[in-house]
């Protein structure tokens, strides 16, 4: 017989306690416990302290389900990353006995981080010029009030994994920004925060990061469960229970500091392409080695000694988690879904190539036609546009999957009924009545490098034992060298493997679960609307990817390989790069590409004329600096009489005659005096024998004008920008920064380093960069 809790306000508090430490992901819990004699005996605190925290309940006459410990997951993504770690860690909690209640960080309805009692895990990316991503940009909003208390979150344990890129110079600056709010706020970090680097690979941060996670978070469990029961023991001498510490169970003392010593981001690969025995698990792969090959030389498809005779720790199989059906629909087609930016069709009303022939990269000038659309933007905004997969891979890919039959039929998906994947959706990507060819060619990014999750998933598809092997090398650990080789490094895409790998037959599910979603592409204006009213200018290099052993083809970048095929018709070749010329009126004739604005906050031409700035940008990084030179000169057509600030733009190319880019235009702004200073330098071009040696690179005419750049920045308060290349020029930029400022000033690197940080913090030192 169960004997009901009294008073009943006391029974209403215990079932509180444990909807709120349960979560949603659990079954309800009757309770029905045994009758406590006293409201302030430890034998009931005890009851309560236990139920707060899910571990036990007192036995009953109706068994309550076993309630495993909870986390609360959040996850910020831009691209999908940090939110395909997230649905992993989820998968995986479950095995070590967790439960992980996950929620996007934009979903704040769904979680209450000032009342959350569990250990909270944070993933989460970092997007522009160190950016949080859009999905977390609110979250990150609320906690940087100004209002809040140093304490505010002192009950919170969290742990941390940013995503970045080290070729950005505000490296993980997302995490970073939400780590360090956090810690001002009183939060406390239950394990060491990771810094997972795009640039080398993410997963050589995420896997032992994860694998770590689970010891600490039951350490951090483990401690609140002790903490809070020692001030229950430390109340009970005193008569009382103390208000509110029933739900709020957190040591601020107990850190697990191993965790907290080790630094993830520096973790490197040993001879042997293993992380290291500290986080790997004691599981071997069942499959026989193959056995050692003539050859030497590793390649995509062979391995040799000693990984080719090597023990594998080979990751679990992913959880499959749809199913698809083809149907056969006539006259339908795809309704393309609605998106939180508003999309305009609009026409290219001119293309100009601006290299010559013989240029290393060919560069074109679009122009597009604004002028019925609402769309508006300042110089240094940027846009995205909406592209499509190549054709001709499209239909290769059917080809390979043998459903050339089924091209034209539509796409039903539907979960299965049966999947172990614990988050399992549709793809909120892929529209109704999708076709297959629309699928792949709008839906799904083909090109994107295929992770490791989806190298194992496709091991259970291959029929040839050492092509099973060779895939199961390439998701291990001991295989990371060899995945970053010849999967991640030359860029191949899951065409590319299904030509090496003949015997995989991977079904259609399969790569809608692991492809991600075809992003659209971003890039800045390179005019100004009051220069050219109702039109829209931008610039780019047609991206090549040369072949290679893994990739016999070569191909374009899907955006810049697509748009000039597209305006190929209307493409004019200049002999001086420069103005577009005009190629008739009838907008029916033109092409047409889909677009978005994606309005810039910080990089624009300072609010005050006089001002003085810098502009940086090598090759096509010029583009939105015509846009601000374009606007500048408007300015002081409108202003004859103001004494506007000093404009320098510092440009470089390869070669004078062959990618001089805007060569007429920026000599007409030096002419007229829109443009105060103008550094070029040319890389590849020879010296003649009695040729003094000339600056090669935009960072060595910085150096050549340090008093200037000094005077400029730290005197009169101007501005520097920079845009380009992140991987090698902004670095480069950015220690050249550092070195004039510690020359002139006569400080030492750190200090230097503080004076060009403190630029950016002042929003002075402004860059807008790609990889």
């Amino acid at each position: 017989m169960s004997i009901a809790i009294h008073p009943a306000s006391i029974q209403s508090r215990l079932a509180s306690i444990l909807r709120t430490s349960i979560g949603r992901n659990a079954c309800a819990v009757p309770l029905y416990c045994a009758a406590v004699p006293h409201y302030n005996s430890q034998r009931w605190k005890s009851v309560v302290l236990l139920l707060g925290t899910f571990r036990y309940c007192w036995s009953c006459p109706v068994m309550p389900c076993e309630v495993k410990d909870r986390f609360l997951l959040l996850y910020g993504s831009q691209c999908g990353q940090a939110q395909a770690i997230a649905e992993e860690i989820c998968e995986k909690a479950s095995e070590h006995k967790f439960v992980a209640d996950v929620c996007c960080m934009s979903q704040q309805e769904k979680y209450n981080l000032e009342k959350e009692t569990s250990p909270v895990v944070i993933v989460v990316s970092t997007t522009g010029d160190g950016e949080p991503p859009d999905t977390a940009i609110k979250f990150v909003k609320s906690i940087r009030a100004k209002t809040l208390p140093s304490d505010h979150f002192a009950h919170l344990r969290y742990a941390l994994l940013g995503l970045g890129d080290s070729n950005y110079t505000n490296f993980c600056n997302g995490g970073k920004t939400i780590d360090r709010r956090l810690q001002e706020l009183g939060a406390q970090r239950f394990y060491a925060t990771g810094h997972a680097d795009d640039g080398v690979g993410l997963e050589l941060v995420v896997e032992p990061w994860i694998d770590g996670l689970w010891s600490a978070t039951k350490k951090a469990l483990t401690s609140s469960i002790s903490t809070a029961r020692n001030k229950m023991e430390a109340s009970d001498h005193a008569g009382v229970v103390p208000n509110g510490e029933c739900e709020t169970f957190a040591d601020k003392e107990t850190v697990d500091n191993s965790a907290t010593h080790l630094n993830l981001h520096l973790l490197k690969l040993n001879d042997s392409g293993d992380l290291g025995s500290k986080f790997s698990e004691p599981v071997s792969d069942k499959t026989k080695p193959v056995t050692e090959t003539t050859s030497s030389e590793p390649s995509l498809t062979r391995s040799i000694p000693p990984l080719a005779k090597s023990a594998l720790n080979v990751p679990a199989m992913p959880p499959e988690y749809l199913d698809v059906e083809f149907l056969v629909v006539s006259g339908q087609e795809a309704c393309p879904l609605s998106t939180q930016e508003t999309v305009y069709q609009v026409p290219v009303t001119g293309a100009l190539q601006i290299t010559q022939k013989d240029a290393v990269k060919t560069a074109l000038l679009l122009e597009l036609d604004l002028s019925e659309t609402p769309i508006s933007y300042q110089p240094g905004d940027s846009f995205n546009i909406s592209c499509p997969n190549s054709s001709n891979e499209v239909e290769q890919l059917i080809l390979r999957l043998e459903l050339a039959e089924k091209k034209d039929h539509c796409v039903k998906l539907k979960l299965k009924p049966d999947t172990k994947k614990k988050v399992a959706q549709l793809p909120a990507y892929i529209p109704e009545n999708s076709t297959l060819r629309y699928l792949l060619t709008w839906c799904l990014e083909i090109r994107a490098v295929p992770k490791k999750a989806f190298l194992r998933a496709l091991v259970e598809y291959t029929t040839d034992s050492c092509e099973k092997r060779r895939l199961q090398e390439l998701c291990s650990k001991q295989g990371s060298a060899d995945y970053n080789r010849f999967v991640r490094d030359p860029s191949l895409c899951v065409l590319d493997l299904l030509h090496a790998f003949s015997s995989c037959s991977p079904p259609l599910c399969l790569l809608i679960e692991h492809l991600p979603k075809l992003q659209p592409r971003s890039y800045s204006a390179a005019s100004s609307s009051s220069f050219h009213p109702g039109k829209l200018h931008f610039v780019f290099n047609i991206v090549e990817f040369p072949s290679c052993f893994e990739r016999p083809v070569p191909r374009r970048g899907v955006c810049t390989g697509w748009l000039s095929k597209l305006v190929s018709p209307i493409l004019q070749i200049s002999e001086t790069p420069g103005k577009l010329s005009e190629v008739g009126q009838d907008h029916s004739l033109f092409p047409k590409v889909s677009i978005c604005t994606r309005p810039n906050s910080t990089f624009h031409l300072p609010s005050d004329l006089s001002v003085p700035f810098i502009m940086v940008g090598p090759g096509t990084g010029v583009a939105p600096f015509i846009g601000f030179l374009q606007h500048r000169e408007k300015q002081r057509q409108e202003n004859p009489d103001f004494h506007f600030g000093e404009t320098w733009l510092f440009f470089g190319c390869r070669h004078k005659d062959k990618d001089f880019l805007f060569r007429d235009e920026l000599r007409h702004f030096l002419e007229n005096g829109t443009l105060t200073h103008l550094k070029i330098c040319f890389s590849r071009d020879l010296l003649g024998s009695t040729e003094e040696a000339k600056p090669k690179y935009v960072q060595d005419n910085l150096r050549l004008c340090a008093q200037d750049l000094t005077r400029i920045l730290l005197k009169e308060n101007g501005c520097i920008y920079v845009c380009g290349d992140a991987k090698n020029m902004a670095k480069d930029v950015n220690e050249a920064l550092i070195d004039i400022v510690g020359k002139e000033l006569q400080i030492d690197k750190l200090e230097a380093m503080n004076v060009v940080a403190g630029l950016r913090d002042k929003k002075c030192y402004l860059q807008d960069i790609w990889g």
